[in-house]
C-alpha cells in the first residue's frame, strides 16, 4: 500500500476513534461540570464545560440529604453480593456445559440462551408474581435474586467460551493425578479464566449498580432504596435541582470506576478473547 493511502486510512481510523471517544466522554465532563455549577447556570447558553463559578454546596447537600450513605450502601450491598453470586453460579454452569457431558446438554444450554432475546422490562410482572409469592417483594434479598438470575444466561454463555478454550491436556493430567471435576474447576479451570472471570464481574457489577426499573417496582420502603431511586428522587417542590443530581450521579460512578480500573486489563484481554473464542 503506498504511504500517502495508509497515512489517509489512519487518518480516518484515528478521526473516527476521538470522535467516538468524544461521543462517550463529553456527556462525563458536563456532568461532572454541572454539579459544580449553581442553580442559576444550570441551563447558561451556550454552555460551559469549565464553570463560571465553583460551588461545593451541590456536592454538600447531595451528600447531606438524608440517608444517602444508606442508599449508598445498600446499592453496594446488592453489588457485591450479585456479582459474586453470578461469578460463581455462572462458572459453575459454564464448566458444565462446556465440559461435562450429559443428556440434553445442547438443548438446555439453547433453552438458557433464550433468555437474552426476552427485554427484561417484560419480565418485571412475572417477577414480581413470583417475589411476591417467595416473599422476597420490598427486600434487598428480592433485588438481588432478581438479577442474578437476569443475569445468568449472558455470564454463562461468555465463560463456557473461555473454558472450551482451555486445553484438554491440562484436565487429563488432573485425572490421570487421581484429581476429579471439581480438582480441575478450582484449580486449573477458574485460574487459567481469569480474564473471562474479571468480564463477568464487571458487566454483573455494572448491571446491579445502574438497575433502576425492578428496585422502582420492588422497594417501596424508604430505608431499602438503592442509589439510583435515591437519584432520581432528588428534587424539591418545583423544580429539579440538576446541581445536586449531577454531584449525587458523580459519587455514584466512584464504585465503578474502581472495578473497572481494578479488572481493566482482565476485561480488556476478557473481551478480545470472548470476541474470538465466544
Amino acid at each position: 500500500m503506498p504511504l500517502e493511502r495508509r497515512w489517509y486510512h489512519q487518518a480516518i481510523t484515528y478521526g473516527l476513534l476521538i470522535l467516538g471517544l468524544a461521543i462517550v466522554v463529553v456527556p462525563f465532563l458536563f456532568m461532572i461540570s454541572t454539579s459544580f455549577k449553581t442553580q442559576q447556570y444550570t441551563f447558561e447558553y451556550p454552555p460551559r464545560l469549565v464553570p463560571q463559578e465553583v460551588t461545593l454546596n451541590n456536592y454538600t447537600r447531595a451528600l447531606s440529604t438524608d440517608l444517602f450513605f444508606l442508599y449508598f450502601l445498600n446499592s453496594l450491598f446488592v453489588a457485591v453480593i450479585t456479582t459474586a453470586s453470578t461469578v460463581i453460579i455462572a462458572a459453575m454452569m459454564a464448566y458444565a456445559f462446556a465440559r461435562l457431558d450429559f443428556p440434553g446438554k445442547e438443548i438446555l444450554f439453547y433453552l438458557l440462551l433464550i433468555g437474552l432475546m426476552i427485554p427484561p422490562v417484560m419480565l418485571i410482572i412475572p417477577q414480581f408474581l413470583v417475589a411476591k409469592s417467595l416473599g422476597l417483594l420490598g427486600s434487598l434479598a428480592g433485588l438481588i435474586v432478581v438479577y442474578i438470575t437476569m443475569n445468568l444466561a449472558l455470564q454463562t454463555f461468555l465463560l463456557r467460551g473461555f473454558f472450551e478454550s482451555i486445553p484438554s491436556e491440562l484436565e487429563d493430567a488432573v485425572y490421570i493425578d487421581g484429581g476429579g471435576s471439581w480438582t480441575v474447576f478450582w484449580h486449573i479451570t477458574l485460574p487459567l479464566s481469569r480474564p473471562g472471570l474479571a468480564t463477568v464481574a464487571i458487566f454483573t457489577f455494572l448491571y446491579s449498580w445502574d438497575e433502576f426499573p425492578w428496585a422502582h417496582v420492588a422497594i417501596k420502603e424508604t430505608t431499602r432504596r438503592t442509589l439510583p431511586i435515591a437519584i432520581a428522587l432528588f428534587q424539591n417542590q418545583h423544580l429539579t435541582q440538576w446541581g445536586q443530581v449531577f454531584a449525587a450521579s458523580t459519587v455514584a460512578l466512584i464504585p465503578v470506576v474502581a472495578v473497572f480500573i481494578i479488572f481493566q486489563r482482565h476485561f480488556i484481554r476478557g473481551i478480545a478473547r470472548s470476541g474470538l473464542k465466544g
